[in-house]
């Protein structure tokens, strides 16, 4: 096996990682770094671990020795991080909540919530598009969702970049990182167990009563895995939407000629965000354990080691993408990997892809002169979750 120089800590990776994807497909598509972690980057590996039960999130020593990612001590853990049964209980649970008529539902709303945005957006001169768009748009819809009140969202939304910079690995982490994961999880615990007590005794037309009275074969979720389904939900809900909107418009920004094909034709947001999940996903990887010993192209993978699947990479492979650096927004049979994939592929898949459906096709048609506003882009210091610091653009047209 070769000795790469890949580093996704280095500022040049973030910027775009891209090359050095290429690089590793190319060179050592099964690449096994100096951590002792496996990287995938092929297309084939990483959906075959995906639909593989081979591979999973381990528990007991498996789980405590994976310096991938620990749990967080004290806590149930959301259905994500677990295997079945526990995961097929807790994800039917989940599913009956978050079920397709509630979130069609939200059409209507996640509209007028787009066009309240842009009225401040359009004509204001250069603005930061992830603080005046990407961010309040996907937190407004999921706080209304889950029935998180206008005034406490201040609060949850800082609760909640404390704890997606703590979805990346644990070695990444300084004690100072970690004591403040922990103390982020005690107040959205805090928050939300008061808020679920009033949905016990009050049911509203939201989410989180939804899951208050979930039911499968008359088990329902506890108030451990109700918290940490709710941050869970609250956090994924809005983090990754709102970097599928700035990655998203920085890449139109970059490739006029796309841009004024969805400016001639707003029709084409539906086909558009899935070309933009693919093409710049804002989840760069996932994580698996080897739960019995395997063989992935030649190599011997123990159980216990750890598997990273870099989507990223795996949506750039020509073998199944064409001209895959390439953004086309009218690309046919887009199989990405941006939603993960198997029994894990993303709840909130549907959510974010109409919210992202209904942005885009509003930009083109209420900001057709959308233009970058100049300066350095800066990215947020997250390793697993790819996503802009800040996204200067002027709408004045």
């Amino acid at each position: 096996m070769p000795v790469l120089d890949f580093d996704p800590l280095d500022p040049a990776y973030r910027a775009d990682p891209y090359p050095s994807y290429h690089r590793l497909r190319r060179e050592a598509p099964v690449y096994r770094t100096p951590r002792g972690h496996w990287l995938l980057s092929r297309y084939r590996e990483c959906a075959e671990v995906f639909r593989d039960r081979r591979f999973g999130h381990g528990s007991g020593r498996v789980l405590q020795e994976n310096s991938f990612r620990r749990p967080v001590e004290g806590r149930s853990k959301p259905f994500i991080l677990l295997d079945p049964p526990e995961h097929t209980r807790l994800r039917s649970l989940v599913n009956k909540a978050f079920t397709p008529r509630i979130v069609d539902r939200l059409a209507g709303r996640i509209q007028e919530v787009v066009d309240a945005l842009l009225d401040e957006v359009v004509g204001a001169g250069p603005v930061d598009f992830m603080a005046t768009f990407a961010h309040p748009l996907p937190v407004t819809v999921i706080s209304e969702l889950l029935g998180v009140p206008a005034a406490d969202r201040h609060l949850i939304k800082e609760l909640s970049h404390v704890v997606a910079r703590g979805v990346d690995p644990d070695f990444r982490h300084e004690p100072d990182q970690v004591r403040r994961r922990a103390e982020a999880f005690t107040a959205f615990d805090e928050y939300f167990r008061a808020l679920i007590a009033e949905r016990r005794d009050r049911p509203a037309a939201d989410l989180l009563s939804e899951l208050v009275a979930a039911r499968s074969e008359g088990e329902g979720l506890t108030e451990g895995e109700l918290l940490t389904t709710c941050i869970l939900l609250y956090v994924a809900g809005h983090e990754t939407t709102m970097d599928l909107l700035g990655n998203g418009v920085l890449a139109l920004m970059r490739n006029p000629g796309e841009w004024r094909r969805l400016r001639d034709d707003p029709g084409l947001a539906e086909s558009a965000v899935e070309e933009l999940l693919r093409y710049d996903p804002p989840t760069q990887m996932s994580r698996r354990t080897v739960l019995a010993d395997v063989e992935i192209d030649g190599y011997p993978i123990a159980e216990g080691e750890q598997v990273v699947i870099l989507r990223g990479a795996a949506n750039r492979d020509p073998e199944v993408f064409p001209d895959p650096d390439r953004l086309d927004l009218t690309r046919r049979d887009n199989r990405h990997l941006a939603f993960d994939g198997g029994i894990h592929f993303c709840v909130g898949a549907p959510l974010a892809r109409l919210e992202g459906r209904i942005a885009f096709a509003s930009l083109a048609r209420r900001a057709p002169g959308l233009t970058l506003a100049g300066g350095e882009l800066g990215y947020r210091d997250n390793l697993i979750i790819r996503g802009l610091a800040a996204l200067p653009v002027d709408a004045r047209s």
